[in-house]
């Protein structure tokens, strides 16, 4: 999938990481130049502009991006940036400081696909809201393993197998197994897999996108945007 970060800083630049460590696209847009050169320094592809600014989120590829995530610090550029990611079709999640009244959250929730609360969620949230609801980051065990909870759609190409008959790749091992509306346990071998059924699964962040193509029936763009975001 692919994803256009608006700001550089502590929150956004550990979300691109997060998002590229599973192999995504990832394209920063960042106006200070030196926060924005930090970013080159590490490898990523840097609009340097205004993310409130629709020339410079056309440079940033948000015509063709899955998501935006609108991360920086000031909330009238994050809501900006997310109104105008919305006329490109793109899911959109802005971030909102805590120290902000109620009222404002439940104004801005109409206007985006999600707000987020960095203080709270930190960089998995944040990643968790892009990619939508059909798959969840739980934990980052090691500097490459992370435990995801993923659900099962109607486009799961292994929907209707058992459990016994799912075949992950060699790093990836499912830790616990729920049917719909059912609480997660110690997977059964002959449990059926269904829409709406959960995984929970340990794997290296070089196969997650084999995992989730799998489980979730994913084909990535935005028909896999789509069915995250619908969840």
């Amino acid at each position: 999938m692919r994803f256009v970060i608006i700001g550089a800083g502590r929150v956004g630049l550990r979300t691109a990481r997060v998002l590229r460590d599973e192999n995504h696209e990832v394209t920063i847009v960042e106006r200070e130049s030196v926060m924005a050169q930090r970013a080159r320094d590490q490898g990523f592809d840097v609009v340097e502009g205004d993310g409130s600014r629709e020339e410079v989120l056309e440079e940033a590829g948000v015509a063709d991006a899955d998501a935006l995530g609108a991360l920086t610090g000031d909330l009238n550029v994050n809501f900006a940036a997310c109104t105008i990611a919305k006329h490109y079709g793109c899911r959109t999640v802005m971030r909102v400081d805590e120290d902000y009244r109620e009222n404002i959250y439940r104004q801005y929730t109409a206007e985006v696909d999600e707000i987020i609360y960095p203080e709270r969620l930190g960089a998995i949230g944040a990643k968790n809201a892009l990619l939508g609801g059909d798959i969840q980051a739980i934990a980052d065990i090691a500097q490459n393993l992370q435990i995801v909870q993923l659900t099962v759609t109607e486009k799961s190409p292994t929907r209707g197998y058992s459990v016994s008959e799912l075949q992950l790749p060699a790093d990836a091992t499912v830790l616990a197994f729920g049917k719909s509306g059912q609480p997660l346990a110690i997977p059964d071998p002959d449990e059926s897999l269904e829409s709406g059924d959960r995984l929970v699964v340990l794997a290296d962040f070089g196969v997650l996108s084999d995992v989730r193509q799998i489980i979730v029936g994913e084909t990535g763009g935005r028909e896999a945007a789509a069915s995250a975001g619908g969840a």
